[in-house]
């Protein structure tokens, strides 16, 4: 709204009407107005969960201080959602159709994680929403950004080269004149970063029926980065702080991202393709990051609120979301890889146990406990499992901690796979 107030006196003397313009000043503040409302709403809402006596249930695990949990009010994902949706409202770009879908993601995600909250706290259960409801949800969003980036004219990306300068015989990085509709995403540690979803198909000898196909199956990998990222963020979400803390480092690695390849002079220097209008994803990443920081103020250890899947299931398919309209989604198995953990170490510690029982008659586990995050807090002692290190229990802050210089490093070694080739 003041973006586009800001807008109407652009041909004025309106004091400052230019300030908007500039996407470090509307991110910049973005983020204040997200920390901001969170810090605002947060109290309130944290006071309306208690008084309707929305609070957690928590399983008897024999984790160390697990019980003392018990009562705390859940669903404060509605805080990140509303310090989200506020700034973006505020200074975005609406008609942008970048942010557009992000607002639809955040939207569309929060209500299925609060369905889920909703009904755990209804009927009294850890089970929630069905499975199948969930990955229906993911599915669907999945379709709606995978079918706008083929079909919308406004979702374009103009290819990076490599040519010889001939006066000084020197290599320079130049984008193509005009901006093409292509399935093209950033690919790591190749001579040339773009890989082509029409590649697949290019056996076709038809090629328009080879660049459909090429698109139905960049669509198709959508759906599965979303559906994986949100279901790791899901698990993340196990401890104070933990998916907060991870998902605000990751969101801080994909705002940079995002501003690189929303610059044709930042993508040129980089090498990576350059995509018009994705900047104003960094005025979303700003609000992402602030509502994530400022909901940390309440939900870091001991925790007077937990997002619940409201929060986590949201935060998995912005940053999913995300990752694809800035053409990185194959950065993702590195960027999140602590969600890919998460989701492994459930799937492997599931797999052996069938298997194990099937084979003697007695289910054996990997870890001591999954997802991985619980594994550091039991001790080795009585468990019998394969992995027993460490053996010692690992206080919860320390685990969160260390999770989150995890986190810092991970982005880091993503942003160096831009340079290596």
């Amino acid at each position: 709204m003041l973006y586009a107030l800001f807008q109407y006196f652009a041909d004025s003397d309106f004091p400052g009407h230019h300030l908007m313009d500039y996407i470090s000043f509307r991110s910049g503040i973005s983020l204040a107005i997200a920390m901001v409302c969170a810090l605002f709403f947060g109290q309130t809402i944290i006071h309306r969960l208690q008084k309707r006596q929305i609070g957690e249930t928590v399983r008897n695990l024999g984790l160390e201080g697990q019980m003392k949990k018990t009562g705390t009010p859940t669903m404060g994902g509605i805080i990140i959602i509303l310090s989200i949706l506020v700034p973006c409202l505020l200074v975005g770009n609406l008609s942008n159709v970048y942010m557009i879908l992000m607002l639809v993601s955040t939207v569309w995600m929060g209500c299925i994680g609060f369905l889920d909250d909703y009904r755990k706290l209804k009927y009294h259960n850890k089970e929630g929403l069905k499975g199948k409801y969930k990955i229906t949800g993911q599915v669907g969003l999945g379709l709606i950004v995978g079918l706008t980036m083929w079909l919308s004219p406004s979702v374009v990306m103009r290819e990076n080269a490599e040519v010889v300068n001939e006066r000084s015989n020197e290599i320079e990085v130049v984008h193509h004149a005009q901006p093409e509709k292509s399935p093209q995403t950033t690919i790591p540690f190749v001579k040339n970063h773009n890989f082509n979803y029409e590649w697949l198909t290019g056996w076709i000898n038809d090629k328009e029926a080879a660049r459909t196909l090429g698109w139905i199956v960049f669509v198709f990998v959508v759906i599965f980065v979303v559906t994986a990222v949100s279901n790791g963020a899901n698990l993340t979400d196990g401890l104070d702080g933990l998916c907060a803390g991870t998902s605000a480092i990751i969101g801080v690695a994909l705002a940079i991202m995002a501003y690189l390849g929303g610059n044709v002079i930042y993508s040129g220097y980089l090498n990576i393709m350059y995509i018009p209008g994705s900047e104003e994803l960094v005025v979303f990443a700003g609000a992402f990051i602030g509502a994530l920081v400022g909901f940390l103020w309440y939900n870091a250890f001991p925790a007077q609120v937990f997002m619940g899947d409201t929060g986590s299931l949201t935060i998995g398919g912005i940053l999913a979301v995300f990752a694809i309209l800035i053409r990185k989604e194959l950065l993702i198995p590195l960027l999140c890889l602590i969600f890919f953990i998460e989701d492994l170490s459930v799937m492997t510690q599931v797999a052996y146990f069938k298997y194990t029982k099937a084979r003697t008659g007695n289910g054996k586990r990997v870890f001591k406990m999954t997802p991985i995050h619980h594994h550091f807090q039991k001790p080795a002692e009585g468990s019998d499992c394969l992995v027993k290190f460490p053996h010692n229990p690992i206080p919860e802050s320390k685990i969160v901690t260390r999770f989150w210089i995890v986190g810092i490093l991970l982005a880091a070694l993503t942003f160096v796979t831009l340079k290596i080739r």
